[in-house]
């Protein structure tokens, strides 16, 4: 932090600062993307261009009024008024009324790249009504609860509005906006993170924040009835060896259990039996070897696994020929030979291995390349007999006992050793991931429960019966210091409930989130700069859904950051509204937008700006994340940044789903696109982005012959249709008969040879499976003659499309012909072509955006299942398996309401 918190609770005015030292280079805006014009940012300037900016201890004695906004280059210490007599764009007013500034409900993002600013503003729009209907309704929320509550003797009235439920603020804000410290224990509860019944034990704080507030105060007719942390227990004995229908059923109803006195207690009894180890490395052959300048050197067995791990991926460019990857993997390697005696030519003599460069990992690389294509050429009868043994290996260890119940484990096993990879741009790329040992490993179990075995000769870390804690094991990972839990599965009771919890807690936003939104936009000229920079971050993470992003030591991580933690660099300015954020996101994935922002918002971030800050210096130097929910926890408990984008997204989800035109005669897949077309807007308005994969053009490409060749078929039929009754010529007209224009006679002949060869390769293929399915039955294999006579078929497919090509004639195909068929199958090549275009139309436009990640993480899943059950729509044809076994206590929840909402 740039400034000592002391000085935050006052106006910088009155704060006492240090004379700052001059700078050569000219201060100001960051030029990464192009020059800014003269003029366009500093208004004061001196001599030799450079903006001029007092030194905090010239201005410690100058009051500040917040109403006067005109001095952008000034900090918040107001200038003598001497200094200012014009004021050029009447920036002393307040900012509702001010002519310049574009309201908040216009804020969108812009789409330079591509010019589609119709986009954008349809963006806007939504942006605009979403908050509109958020603030109604929240009003009508807290009005509905003060009618069943008692009349207080003394209400407290908002400051706009009359009807409204007070909302209880303290009469002193300090920096980060808690009641002081006489008032605090009655104001600020602790954060929490919206899943936080994920996150072990070590990681969360001593005193959790009180439960089921947030699902209490929800309204009633619409919030579901509160969770229970704890699975309902069988009155009734319980055998294990029987009942797994009846757990199977009880357990999905744990939503509607009765809450407990104490959900910090997650479990009663644990049994479970441990981790799974990767199997030992085993050596090379001995032909096989590394090459050093040109000759074959001998390794030790850790070293050789080590040279392995880069051999093997030799295909993945993107990693081996990062210089970040191969400069750390490198430099672990050499680590490696060291400890281990280094490496020796054949002839015992020690080599000196120190350049990369002259490393040759090829006869690795094509070791394990033959290996992995005699893996898939095996036949199936082998690779069910090694799935089955994998199966039977692993089964001790895939289900626990919790509670009692049998619930599925996620992760049995323990991260093999390998080459870190790492998203984005990681520092660390390339780096050693050392083997895990059960010495490293922390085992979490109930009292009463057998401890597991370790592997022979082994013993674990430690042995802990923490019934607070979700995991089942634990260990720290080398690279960067992360612990790695076994944790249960994505469809398990605690996971749901931590779900669950989540979303409710974005759900009871909604009576708070127009105050909270009223109270920033006022902070947003707040003559204490801590509350300014917080308003502004406060704007910046609700708008543009940016993450807090956390304090992070980045020496030894990843330099990733978020809202709070932006740096000079990573915000560029462009007059009079345009904010360009640049920067490593979360998993060191670049994060680059363009976003218009309200007029005070731009004024801020280029206060915050000013000299003498430069590269490298925080933007919001009186701002932390701490701060920042511990702020936000003094409307609602447990409120977070974080709870702030699983409410946008699902709220504003709500709303356009809410909005959908659907006609009666709509097809599923037309269903399914609107809904689609939704989450795309949620997705867009959230920035879950992505690189535009190297595969998406093949895949277009191929999706785009599919429709071509069933409007081939389609031709095909009416061509039938014409050979039975060519007087429909007549009647229907030439065109309807007339071959697509795209679908010229080149086409065709390649289209109909690759009929042609998929015909013989379905073929072969089923004789295979026939001959793999008798030898695991005993019987001797088909002859070879068998298949000869089964490629008939397909050579009889060639000769009928040389007859058609040479007579323009289509014979009619099946049993007994008819034009009434033909038309029947017409229609059913409609519908196929349609399905098609419509997921070719949603693939091109999901290209950029990733809609699995706020359908998967912050759209409440029983807005979808109320979708399906509203209009008819399939639940697996938008939640695959995995997402239905997840979000199962969604669907029976809401069961058939098709009219829940968010």
């Amino acid at each position: 932090m740039s400034s000592s918190g002391s000085d935050d609770d006052v106006p910088l005015a009155k704060t006492n600062g240090h004379a700052s030292q001059a700078r050569a280079a000219a201060p100001g805006l960051s030029i990464r993307h192009g020059p800014v014009e003269d003029g366009t940012m500093d208004s004061n300037h001196g001599p030799n261009g450079l903006a001029k900016r007092k030194s905090r201890s010239s201005i410690k004695s100058v009051n500040y009024k917040a109403e006067s906004d005109s001095d952008d280059d000034a900090p918040l210490a107001k200038r003598q008024k001497s200094q200012h007599q014009v004021l050029s764009d009447s920036e002393d007013e307040p900012i509702a009324k001010s002519k310049l500034p574009p309201p908040a409900k216009n804020t969108s993002v812009i789409h330079k790249a591509n010019g589609n600013q119709s986009q954008g503003a349809k963006l806007a729009q939504v942006r605009a009504d979403v908050e509109k209907a958020a603030a109604k309704e929240a009003k009508a929320i807290r009005a509905e609860e003060r009618q069943k509550k008692p009349t207080p003797k003394k209400p407290v009235k908002d400051e706009d509005e009359s009807d409204d439920e007070p909302l209880a603020k303290p009469k002193k804000r300090l920096s980060n906006g808690v009641a002081p410290a006489a008032k605090r224990k009655s104001t600020a509860v602790k954060a929490e993170a919206d899943s936080e019944s994920d996150v072990p034990l070590v990681k969360k704080a001593k005193k959790a924040t009180p439960a089921g507030k947030a699902q209490a105060a929800a309204p009633a007719k619409k919030s579901s009835t509160p969770v229970s942390k704890k699975k309902v227990k069988s009155e009734e004995p319980e055998d294990e060896g029987e009942g797994e229908e009846g757990e199977e059923d009880e357990e999905l109803k744990w939503w509607n259990a009765p809450k407990k006195e104490d959900d910090t207690i997650k479990w009663t009894t644990l049994e479970h039996n441990g981790v799974l180890f990767p199997p030992p490395y085993q050596p090379l052959p001995k032909n096989v070897k590394l090459y050093y300048d040109g000759k074959a050197v001998d390794l030790h067995p850790e070293a050789e696994e080590v040279a392995t791990f880069f051999g093997s991926m030799l295909h993945q460019t993107q990693h081996v020929e990062n210089p970040v990857f191969q400069k750390n993997f490198f430099g672990d390697f050499k680590e490696i030979l060291e400890k281990t005696g280094g490496a020796k030519d054949l002839s015992g003599n020690k080599v000196e291995i120190k350049e990369f460069s002259k490393l040759d990992f090829k006869a690795i690389y094509e070791h394990y390349k033959a290996q992995s294509e005699a893996k898939k050429a095996r036949s199936s009868a082998e690779k069910k007999a090694e799935k089955a043994e994998k199966d039977k290996r692993e089964e001790p260890y895939r289900y626990c006992k919790w509670d009692g119940r049998r619930e599925k484990v996620a992760n049995i096993m323990v991260e093999p050793p390998g080459l870190f990879r790492g998203r984005g741009s990681h520092p660390k790329t390339g780096k050693v991931k050392k083997r895990v040992t059960p010495e490293q490993v922390t085992i979490n179990i109930g009292k009463e429960a057998k401890v597991p075995d370790p592997p022979p000769g082994h013993k674990w870390k430690a042995v802990q019966h923490d019934n607070k804690a979700t995991w089942l094991a634990m260990w720290q990972e080398n690279i960067n210091g992360n612990y790695k839990y076994v944790m249960l599965s994505a469809d398990s009771a605690i996971k749901g409930q931590a779900d669950y919890k989540k979303f409710e807690k974005a759900r009871e936003l909604k009576k708070h989130i127009d105050r909270i939104r009223r109270d920033y936009q006022k902070d947003l000229k707040s003559d204490v700069m801590a509350d300014r920079q917080r308003a502004t971050a406060m704007y910046l993470i609700d708008k543009f859904a940016l993450r807090a992003g956390n304090e992070k030591d980045t020496e030894n991580e990843a330099e990733t950051v978020g809202c709070c933690s932006l740096k000079y660099e990573h915000v560029t300015l462009r007059e009079p509204d345009i904010v360009i954020f640049d920067f490593l996101g979360k998993d060191s994935i670049r994060f680059y937008n363009e976003v218009q922002v309200d007029r005070q918002v731009f004024k801020n971030l280029k206060m915050f700006k000013k000299p003498p800050k430069e590269a490298g210096d925080d933007i919001f130097d009186r701002l932390n994340t701490s701060q920042l929910n511990k702020h936000l926890s003094s409307y609602m408990p447990g409120l977070t940044a974080k709870v702030f984008r699983t409410y946008n997204a699902s709220y504003t989800m709500s709303k356009l789903l809410q909005s959908l035109e659907v006609k009666k005669n709509m097809t599923v897949a037309e269903k399914i696109k609107l809904y689609n077309d939704c989450n795309r807007e949620v997705a867009i308005l959230c920035n879950h982005k992505r690189t535009v994969g190297a595969a998406h053009e093949v895949q277009m490409e191929k999706l785009s012959e599919r429709i071509k060749g069933l409007r081939y078929q389609k031709w095909r039929h009416k061509m039938m249709m014409l050979n039975l009754d060519p007087k429909l010529k007549k009647k229907e007209g030439a065109e309807f008969f007339e071959r697509d224009p795209d679908m010229d006679e080149e086409w065709v002949l390649a289209h109909q040879k690759s009929l042609v060869e998929a015909e013989r390769t379905k073929i072969t293929k089923k004789f295979q499976k026939d001959n793999e399915k008798r030898a695991a039955e005993g019987q001797p294999p088909l002859p070879e003659k068998e298949l000869k006579e089964r490629l008939q078929a397909a050579s009889e497919l060639e000769a009928m499309f040389k007859k058609e090509n040479k007579t323009k004639k289509v014979e009619p195909e099946g049993r007994s012909p008819s034009i009434e068929k033909l038309e029947a199958s017409i229609k059913k090549l409609d519908e196929r072509i349609r399905t098609l275009e419509l997921q070719s139309a949603d693939r091109e436009g999901n290209k950029e955006v990733a809609l699995g990640t706020s359908k998967i993480n912050y759209i409440d899943p029983r807005l979808t299942v109320a979708f399906s059950k509203k209009f008819d729509v399939p639940i697996e044809k938008i939640f695959s398996k995995t997402l239905r076994d997840k979000f199962n206590w969604a669907i029976m929840s809401v069961g058939d309401d098709a009219n829940w909402e968010f």
